[in-house]
This record gives structure tokens, sequence and C-alpha cells, in this order.
């Protein structure tokens, strides 16, 4: 017997009311009562509008707007309403400027419900805030027995057909559309994830914003591609300037976007870009930041926030294929980064050689374990960098940080909650943050934001 929700809303009532906030994913926020919370997708503070309820929880409920009463004023005109349902561009509705309070209150708020003082600064946003990504890893579906590349429905694997998603570049979206009518051709499959038939899962595809190399990897669930031959033929002559066609192998019923194994179908396994004027060699399973314009900017200010002298060492848990690593490297005395993936440590190895580097270490392991090791081996940095995913940093890796005793931990995040969370760790343990946190655009017309936060010892 399923318990009784004891809610002042019930689900498909409309009802007429006025938006608040907006939640850390950009919903709209409106009370009912005083405490009893309904989000409403597309809705903006400052708004009058009718809604219908399509789900109650015992403490909160969903609602789908209706019609808008009382516009915001900081309201703008969606380029297409595909993008907020499939949440690419879930804020395209909020003015830019408006988007960037939005990211700098969200992290604001997060310090201020922890009760640590600090400021933070306006976040760094972008001149022209679309078509930014030089990375997208596109799901592809049957719809009407006929192969489709688009983007899920929020909070569900229905796909929306979509070919210009708008916030990568147009290059991309062209391959997109490529590998997709070279596929349908040749009447390939798409992946069915409930009877875990049919081939194709998703294409990826990343561009060099420098160096303008492009690479396609089409992701697999299954040995072999039937009439790889015609298939790579045809992608190569209607691409004629792409440079590495992969093929990655994902048998696995999880929702594991790639698998370990790639094979190169035509072209190199690998592509080239620049990052703050150092060279990387970027593979498929490579971390590399989406947006190139914002990651220069951010990683600048990390080191600069950093105060890097010659004379230090410096560790970059995290360290993914080297791209802040090899940044430092001249500057310091010597670097050691850690990564769990294998083959972005071996990326950075090559990457470091690229740009010979010789005074950066890499090793594979988990940070937190990696980090107990160069303790034990007498390793003392001056200043330690991290750029964790989003679940934070571990425990066991604060208290490592904490007996290392570093002069300085600069923290780049891109999720505030966990940011905070280990804040409280980092000040309980004696450090401080003495300077404003400073947010970085990372991903316009999306609820997310990369931050810089820098933590003394006191």
């Amino acid at each position: 017997m399923s318990k009784k929700i004891d809610a002042p809303v019930t689900k498909n009532e409309e009802l007429t009311v006025s938006v608040t906030d907006l939640t850390y994913e950009g919903m709209g926020v409106a009370k009912v009562g005083e405490h009893f919370p309904i989000f409403i997708e597309d809705a903006l503070p400052g708004e009058e509008v009718k809604i219908k309820v399509l789900k109650v929880k015992r403490n909160f409920a969903f609602a789908k707007l209706e019609k808008i009463l009382k516009k915001s004023p900081n309201r703008v005109k969606a380029v297409d309403k595909r993008y907020t349902q499939a949440g690419i561009a879930p804020l395209q509705h909020l003015s830019y400027d408006k988007q960037l309070e939005f990211k700098q209150h969200q992290i604001a708020e997060m310090f201020k419900k922890d009760h640590i003082d600090v400021e933070v600064n306006p976040t760094i946003g972008m001149e022209k805030p679309m078509q930014y990504r030089n990375k997208a890893q596109i799901p592809v579906r049957m719809i009407n027995n006929r192969l489709e590349t688009g983007f899920y429905r929020r909070h569900s694997h229905d796909l929306i057909p979509i070919e210009d998603f708008y916030i990568q570049n147009p290059e991309i979206d062209k391959a997109i559309v490529v590998v997709r009518d070279v596929l349908r051709k040749y009447n390939i499959a798409a992946y069915n994830e409930v009877t875990h038939e049919g081939l194709i899962r998703n294409i990826m595809v990343r561009y060099g914003f420098y160096s303008h190399e492009m690479m396609i990897v089409i992701v697999v669930n299954g040995r072999d591609l039937p009439h790889a031959q015609e298939i790579t033929h045809d992608i190569m002559e209607k691409i004629p300037n792409l440079d590495s066609l992969m093929m990655n192998i994902n048998t696995g019923k999880g929702n594991k976007l790639m698998g370990d194994k790639n094979f190169m179908l035509e072209g190199k396994n690998y592509i080239m870009d620049q990052l703050m004027g150092t060279k990387f060699m970027i593979s498929p399973l490579s971390f590399y930041q989406v947006n190139p314009f914002q990651t220069e900017k951010l990683y600048k200010l990390a080191i600069e926030k950093a105060k890097l002298t010659k004379d230090d060492i410096v560790i970059d848990a995290y360290c993914g294929i080297g791209t802040i690593s090899l940044a430092m490297a001249p500057n310091v005395k010597h670097v050691y980064g850690v990564d769990v993936v294998k083959e972005a440590i071996e990326d950075a190895r090559t990457n470091a050689k690229l740009n010979h580097i010789d005074n950066a270490t890499f090793v594979v392991g988990k940070a937190e374990k990696q980090m107990k090791q160069w303790a034990e081996d007498g390793i003392k940095p001056d200043v330690i960098v991290v750029d964790p995913p989003r679940k934070g940093m571990d425990e066991s890796f604060i208290e490592t940080v904490l007996k290392m005793k570093p002069e300085r931990l600069v923290y780049v995040s891109c999720n505030p909650a966990t940011l905070v969370r280990d804040a409280k760790l980092l000040e309980e343990g004696g450090y401080k943050i003495n300077q404003p946190v400073q947010p970085v655009d990372q991903f316009p017309q999306t609820p997310h934001v990369e931050s810089i936060t820098v933590f003394s010892r006191s």
C-alpha cells in the first residue's frame, strides 16, 4: 500500500503562482503556503505564471508552465524550445548577463548556507555565449524504423531529433549529420538499450579550436561494423578534412558512454590542439575541457592565483592529459600529476615530450591513494592544484593534504555543493579563503558553473 502524500497540491491541478527563485538546475521556484516549493521548467523569478502540476512528492512538486501572465524583464526569446526540453540550453530564456549573476549567486548562497564567510566575484562570461563546445557525444536511436541522432528529453531516454545543437561548434553539427546519413545509407541499426540489440550507441566528435583537426568516434555495441570499408570511404569523402575516424567498442549494458577499446578506421588515432601555447595530443578517451575560449581564462587565473615560484613543488591531482600541469611546469621546480585514467596519463607523458618539458612526473592511480604514497616518499608540495569531478574530493585525500601542509591549495570546481563541503573540511584543518572566489562561465545557456577558490595555510 502506497503512503499518502500530505501535500497542498494534487497532480493535474492548475494554479496561478508567483516565481521567486531559480534552483541550481535553472528551474523556477514558486511556493504554495509558506514552505512547499513547486519547480517549474522555463519559469523565471518575478514572473506570475499559470501552471499544471505534473508530479507531487511529500516535500515538493514539479509543474509544467502553461501560460506567462506577468513576464520577467530578464526573459529573452528562446532560440528553440527543444534545447530546453533536452537540457542542452535550459537557461536560453534568461538574458546572458542575468545567467552570469545567477551563477555568482548560486556559489555565494552555497557558502552562506554553510556559514563560510567569503566574497564571490562576478562571473567571467563569454562575448559570444553559443557554439562554444569542442566535443559532442550524441546518442543514436531508431525512431519510426530510421536511425536518428539528437539528444534525450530531460530526465528520460526519449530521443529528440536535433541537427543544430546551438552550443556546439557548427563543424561538429555538420559532421554528425554526415555520419548519420551514411549509417542510414547502409541500414545500420541503432542500439536499443532495453533489448540490448542494434549496433550504434552514440557518435562522438572532437574539434580542435586552434588546429581545426577533427576526430569522429562511432561507438558500437559489438566487435565489428558492417560495411566498415564503404562507411569509412563515404565519411572521408564527405568530410575531406577529417583527421581521425575511430570505432569504440562498448558492449556493456549500463549507461557508460564509451568502452575501453578503440580501433582506427582511417587517419590518426588522435588529434592535436593547444591551450595557453602548450600543444596537446587528444585521444578518444582523453578528458579535455569542452570550452576552449573559457578554459584558457580559467587555467590562466588558476595559475596566477597559485603564485608560483621557480622553487615550488606542485601536485596536480586529477590531472587528465596534463593541461594544467604542463602549463605550470615552466614556472616551477617540478610538477607531479595523477589521474585514474591510464590513457590520460599516457597522453600527459606524450604531451610533456611534445612540449620538451622534463620537470613533470605523471602517475596512474586514484588521487587519494597516490597522495598518501607521495607523502610517504617525502614529497612536500608547496602548492596543490585540484580539478576534481562533480563528486569533489575524497575525505582521505583532504586528510593527506592537511598532513602535507602545502602553502596553498587551488581548487578548480565544477560543483558548488561539493566545493563548499570540501571547504569546510579544509577550514577545519587550518586553511582559509583569503581572496574572492572567482566563477567562470564554462557552460553558457546551462546552470553549470566552474570556479577557482584559493585556500591558504593559516
